[in-house]
């Protein structure tokens, strides 16, 4: 339903905004405000104006006035999430910077590229092949979907198993913050990794107007086959064992019967519509990669496999692939509506979350449809339903919540790359303690004190105050390792612990972590030192005693995580200044995987980060640290 009409703008502020980007690019009559009033997900709300700028100063005007008259205001891409991250609540003014869509340039030798955030993120990888060049992450709504909106939800996509979310391939940000300053964030600056922050948190902490991305060579060897399994059970325990044996494919994806037969109802992939599930799973590299598409074919006859096809060519991929990122459409046109929720769980738990969304699914008499990025434990249950029976669509909303609810329940999360927006913002409540979202909402204030950036979104009320302990402060770093899931390939450990003893406790089941330092866990993180792959590529969670004694507990034990704010990248480079950090849980992989961690050199080499963003970090200090119990950032 359509929010509730809010009071008309201040007198004056819409001439304000014409007189920033002209009359022509700020829409203010009802029937064009009923396109901005929703997204892809279900709930609307009528914004009281649209605004397009074509630059980042424009977008800074239009914020400072906005700050000025105290109007709450929400950034928009193409409105392709799935979670309501770009309802314009409190009648907010709608800032689209669609037109702002350029390439700035391309730098082939250094593999980077810096765009605006309007680009389309499907037009950006045609531009990119001539160069023998991608940008990885490859939403299924790419052909619509911008890079602005990919850093807000931290999107993902099915060659995300191997290549890792938008959060891995941005190097450096440029921002507008709700005061309407300009900002700079760099992952190479030293202090706070706040380009790290700043991607997910869905336009609540600021307004990305640029980015520069990491690209990645397009491989030589490209192999994708399809597997047809009697089950969906057979299927995920063939996800497990291609995985344990340490084959990291780049991607892995399963489709249930019920997928599949809409598919060839409309787009004709090829898929055998008698499986009880399928999987597409996809191999690359620089060298030929037939040897592990031989074990796969293995692993997969041991799992009862039906069906094994190997694409013969760029064709016959392609086509494979097109069915897979046309399940919305196809599902679409055997029903009105199509609610995709997006849960995570550790990958071994898989066959059991299914069971028990099937159930769901069935005792409230939904109609059910399932695909999972399998790889890493993400899943996509889609619930079918006509938004015009509002009984159904409550039952329906219902059943995606308790969805969610399982995926948290199995030890997983209730987003891994669509994000939180209004959908799920009550569900933090499942996956955060009151001490993690009081951190969350003092970190809003921060940045957001008049909580005018897309308003009510991410970070429910919190209702409870927080526990403090602040005798935590006090105890001395263990070593332990908490937890070692070996199936799923994480480890949680005592901050304490250093990288050797650490090595040698994983060793004894052949597996390792990807990191190179001296001194402990947490020492490591505090200083951030250069490493390749980067060290907070590898942190999945940690647990943090801030200075009002409050405990936060950030990420899990799932690969893909995008709820709430990313406390654990603040946490690099932090010199200690912001909390102790008692845990970290990290990613783990097999010892014969061939990627070996490397020291490596700040590209920017100057002493401390850009002005800007100091003054980010000294706000972010003050807030978190008001009475200077932890050490000065440096």
């Amino acid at each position: 339903m359509i929010e509730a009409k809010i009071a008309e703008l201040p007198s004056g502020f819409i001439k304000i905004l014409r007189g920033i980007v002209g009359v022509d690019d700020v829409l203010t009559e009802e029937q064009d405000l009923q396109l901005y009033s929703y997204d892809s997900a279900i709930d609307r709300a009528m914004p009281r104006a649209a605004v397009f700028p074509r630059s980042t100063q424009q977008i800074s005007q239009i914020v400072t006035a906005c700050h000025k008259n105290k109007i709450p205001y929400v950034v928009r891409g193409a409105g392709t999430n799935l979670c309501g991250a770009t309802i314009p609540l409190q009648g907010a003014v709608v800032i689209a910077p669609t037109k702002m869509n350029q390439i700035l340039s391309i730098d082939p030798e250094n593999r980077t590229a810096v765009v605006q955030p309007g680009l389309p993120n499907l037009f950006l990888k045609k531009k990119l092949a001539p160069y023998g060049l991608q940008y990885a992450p490859d939403p299924s709504s790419q052909k619509a979907c911008t890079i602005g909106g990919n850093i807000g939800t931290n999107a993902g996509g099915p060659h995300c198993l191997k290549y890792g979310v938008t959060s891995q391939h941005i190097l450096s940000l440029e921002a507008v913050l709700p005061g309407g300053e300009i900002a700079r964030f760099s992952l190479d600056d030293p202090g706070y990794d706040l380009t790290g922050l700043m991607v997910g948190s869905e336009g609540t902490l600021g307004i990305v107007t640029e980015a520069t991305l990491s690209l990645t060579p397009i491989p030589a060897h490209v192999e994708t086959m399809l597997v047809a399994f009697p089950s969906l059970d057979d299927a995920m325990q063939a996800v497990t064992d291609i995985i344990s044996q340490g084959i990291l494919p780049a991607s892995l994806e399963a489709i249930d019967q019920v997928t599949v037969r809409a598919i060839e109802g409309f787009i004709h992939a090829g898929y055998p519509t008698d499986a009880g599930a399928i999987l597409l799973i996809e191999v690359d590299g620089e060298q030929p990669v037939m040897d592990q598409v031989k074990l796969i074919e293995q692993t997969c006859a041991k799992n009862h496999s039906m069906e094994f096809r190997l694409a013969k060519n760029a064709a016959e991929r392609e086509k494979l692939w097109e069915g897979r990122r046309g399940t919305y459409p196809s599902l679409a046109r055997i029903s009105p509506n199509v609610l995709v929720e997006d849960g995570v769980v550790p990958r071994n738990r898989l066959p059991e979350a299914y069971r028990k969304m099937r159930q769901i699914s069935e005792e409230r008499g939904v109609n059910f449809s399932f695909v999972a990025h399998a790889g890493d434990g993400n899943m996509h249950p889609q619930l079918l339903f006509d938004e015009r029976d509002p009984v159904q669509t409550k039952i329906v909303k219902e059943a995606g919540l308790a969805m969610l609810k399982a995926c948290v329940d199995l030890g997983g999360s209730i987003s891994g790359e669509h994000g939180i927006g209004t959908d799920k913002r009550e569900a933090m409540r499942w996956l955060f303690n009151p001490g993690t979202l009081h951190q969350f909402k003092k970190l809003k204030n921060i940045f957001d004190p008049l909580t005018l950036a897309n308003p009510d979104k991410l970070i429910p009320s919190v209702d409870q105050s927080p526990e403090s302990r602040p005798e935590l402060l006090k105890e001395k770093l263990g070593a332990r390792v908490l937890d070692h899931d070996k199936e799923n390939f994480t480890v949680t450990v005592e901050a304490g612990a250093s990288v050797e003893e650490l090595q040698k406790t994983l060793g004894a089941s052949d597996q390792k972590v990807l990191l190179l330092g001296e001194g402990s866990l947490a020492e490591m993180i505090y200083a951030n030192a250069p490493q390749t792959p980067r060290l907070r590529d590898q942190i999945l969670g940690m647990n943090v005693v801030f200075a009002d004694g409050t405990e936060g507990h950030f990420g899990g034990k799932v690969v893909k995580n995008v709820a709430g704010y990313d406390f654990a990248k603040l946490m690099l480079g932090s010199q200690g200044s912001l909390g102790l950090i008692r845990t970290v849980t990290l990613k783990t992989y097999p010892t014969r995987y061939p990627v070996v961690a490397k020291s490596a050199a700040r590209k920017n080499l100057s002493a401390k980060p850009d002005g800007s963003a100091r003054k980010v970090m000294d706000k972010i200090k003050a807030g978190l640290d008001p009475q200077n119990v932890f050490p000065a950032l440096i």
